[in-house]
């Protein structure tokens, strides 16, 4: 407790000033506070100390209780001495006559008034809507676009699709090998990675599985050889890259050509890619209308549990009915098993991508295709799927 609750003021700016307003300790100036103190006060019984903002001071941690003969008002109208409670700190009620005029401290604790420089309450956020995170309108128009392309080249002439898919794989290995370069460092060799990716597709289609691995050891053996008409500094991390860009994107989208070589070939395409589309449709729409629980927060923030179970509805759907109604010889319930094991596969590379993505420090592998980002972003749940779907079509109605 200060001093000045008790009205015995120390010397005038002995505490100095302070955050609660004006000098501690020194008489208000004005009228009322005129009338000769030296001749009128007297001696104040010594109480012991309380807490500075206990229960002992007002309420209103500005404005001490007046009392003794300080006050202006009590000069001309004598008040009888407070007697003390016997429990400290809450003195008893007294009567006290009505003055005819109030001290700035009674006025400040009966119309207290706002600090002028009080800071306001922030306002609460307005809620914001749930955003895709894309330019939807471009990413549609872009998906529209290599649907006809797709499709047209798959049902017209089986080679120019085949065409089709080694660009792609070419497209691929250079956006990977670009980021790896820019942002780790890493010179996987372009050149023997172009010719043998597209070699590959080519060996697939034309060859069957043997031609593809042929292709695949071929283009590896060229990567070494690439590599080692440059200095030997960082010589294993280029070539384990480079192996492992061969592998990734042209070794597993060969099965895409070897899907096509069966006689219902386009149909078995075609279920492959409705399958994986669908099943990154039922994600995202489940998961942005429902999603709550993080599927790995860690890898991609974006992904939720309920979007895997859409994945996998969704698909499983579209599975049953186009071994149903697509594939020769295919029944529904091999669709449900396709489309299970396809949400899981397109789940498992988009995550796969985006380990990838968030270990080089970036959102998009490319930005060849507006609203989507690079082909390899696009061929993130493809990729690994291809594989999956030849597999299991083999199993279930053959490889003819």
């Amino acid at each position: 407790m200060t001093d000045s609750s008790w009205g015995a003021p120390p010397q005038s700016g002995y505490w100095g000033p302070t955050e609660r307003g004006p000098v501690q300790g020194a008489a208000p100036a004005g009228p009322a506070y005129d009338a000769p103190v030296a001749q009128q006060t007297r001696p104040l019984p010594i109480v012991p100390d309380g807490s500075e903002y206990g229960g002992d001071q007002d309420g209103d941690r500005g404005a001490a209780r007046p009392s003794g003969p300080l006050f202006g008002d009590e000069t001309s109208h004598p008040v009888p001495h407070p007697v003390p409670s016997p429990t400290r700190g809450h003195p008893q009620s007294h009567t006290h006559p009505q003055s005819h005029h109030q001290s700035p401290a009674q006025n400040l604790s009966q119309n207290p008034e706002p600090m002028p420089d009080a800071p306001q309450p922030a306002p609460a956020p307005a809620p914001q809507k749930k955003s895709a995170g894309r330019d939807l309108s471009a990413a549609i128009g872009v998906g529209v676009g290599l649907g006809v392309v797709i499709i047209a080249s798959l049902f017209v002439y089986k080679a120019v699709f085949v065409g089709v898919v080694a660009i792609a794989v070419v497209v691929g290995l250079w956006e990977l090998t670009s980021r790896l370069q820019e942002r780790k460092g890493i010179k996987a060799p372009l050149v023997p990675l172009a010719v043998g990716g597209a070699a590959m597709v080519v060996a697939g289609y034309a060859r069957g599985v043997e031609g593809a691995w042929v292709a695949m050891a071929l283009t590896a053996l060229a990567v070494l050889v690439w590599r080692m008409t440059e200095p030997p500094e960082g010589y294993l991390k280029d070539v384990t890259a480079g192996v492992f860009a061969a592998f990734y994107v042209p070794f597993l989208a060969t099965f895409v050509a070897l899907m096509l070589t069966a006689d219902d070939g386009p149909w078995r395409v075609l279920t492959f890619l409705l399958l994986t589309v669908v099943s990154d449709t039922g994600a995202y729409a489940v998961g942005w209308r429902f999603g709550k629980h993080k599927l790995a927060p860690r890898i991609s923030p974006g992904k939720t549990r309920e979007g895997l179970l859409g994945a996998v509805l969704f698909a499983m759907v579209a599975g049953a009915l186009c071994m149903q109604f697509l594939i020769d010889g295919g029944s529904w319930w091999q669709g449900l098993l396709l489309g299970l094991a396809v949400a899981a596969s397109a789940t498992l590379g988009d995550l796969g991508e985006s380990m990838i993505k968030r270990d080089l420090g970036i959102k998009d592998m490319g930005t060849l295709l507006p609203g989507h980002g690079g082909i390899m972003d696009r061929l993130d749940s493809l990729l690994p799927t291809a594989p999956v779907v030849w597999l299991l079509m083999v199993v279930f109605v053959g490889s003819a």
